[in-house]
């Protein structure tokens, strides 16, 4: 059985003349310890796809299941809790530092204090951000940034990590210690889903689901996207032109 499916999704926002479709019947899955990057170009509904998948948003057409129950049937709120999407924003209430942000995180899902602590600083160290514990957010680059935003999700030991264009903003030489990490959390079991703007971001990835205008066109194996990408675009600057 598949840990995640989505079965003839469909997503709108506004109404009447107004209504946009964000995406159309889109049908996947993703197996445990697997790593699957959606590419798509700006508005494509990658984003849309992520919160909808790691059930922040209800699909209105569809259905979202973890492990064969849907996400938004009675008793989802628990299935969910196994899925993190990962922020990369800093909520002031959370604490000033870092690793007090980590840990409050847990304090609201009821970790004890010790337990959550260690948790913490275990996180931390796993994605390579032990420096960072006694930082404020504000004080983080980029890099870090999504480090730490990759650390808070993994204090909750999810099933299943969503992360919305991790390489985003990062500097190239940086770009590829964050594809490798996520590989290696996959590696170890953890599925992950994640959004990509390039094709050179799919690399360790098992899957890359090509997104367009809401729907998927294809699943095809990382070293396999690239020509289909680059007819896509060239496509596009020949409407445009």
């Amino acid at each position: 059985m598949a840990l995640l499916e989505l079965t003839g999704v469909g997503k709108r926002y506004g109404r009447g003349r107004l209504e946009r479709v964000a995406l159309r019947d889109v049908s996947f899955e993703l197996s445990a310890g697997e790593l699957v990057a959606v590419w798509g170009r700006r508005n494509s509904g990658r984003s849309t796809l992520l919160r909808v998948a790691a059930g922040l948003e209800p699909p209105d057409e569809g259905v979202v299941s973890l492990r064969g129950r849907s996400l938004n049937a009675r008793g989802g709120q628990e299935l969910r809790e196994q899925i993190r999407y990962c922020r990369k924003t800093f909520r002031a209430t959370e604490g000033q530092l870092v690793i007090d942000r980590l840990i409050t995180a847990q304090l609201t899902r009821g970790i004890r204090g010790p337990s959550a602590r260690t948790r913490a600083h275990a996180a931390l160290e796993r994605v390579g951000a032990s420096h960072c514990a006694t930082l404020k957010p504000s004080e983080l680059d980029i890099t870090e940034t999504v480090l730490v935003g990759i650390a808070r999700s993994l204090v909750h030991q999810p099933k299943l990590l969503v992360i919305d264009e991790p390489t985003l903003g990062v500097d190239v030489f940086e770009r590829d210690r964050i594809l490798a990490l996520l590989r290696s959390l996959a590696d170890e079991g953890i599925s992950v889903l994640m959004s990509v703007g390039e094709t050179t971001c799919l690399a360790g990835a098992d899957r890359g689901l090509s997104l367009a205008s809401g729907e998927l066109h294809g699943e095809l194996q990382p070293p396999a996207l690239a020509p289909v990408v680059q007819l896509h675009e060239a496509a596009s600057r020949a409407a445009s032109a």
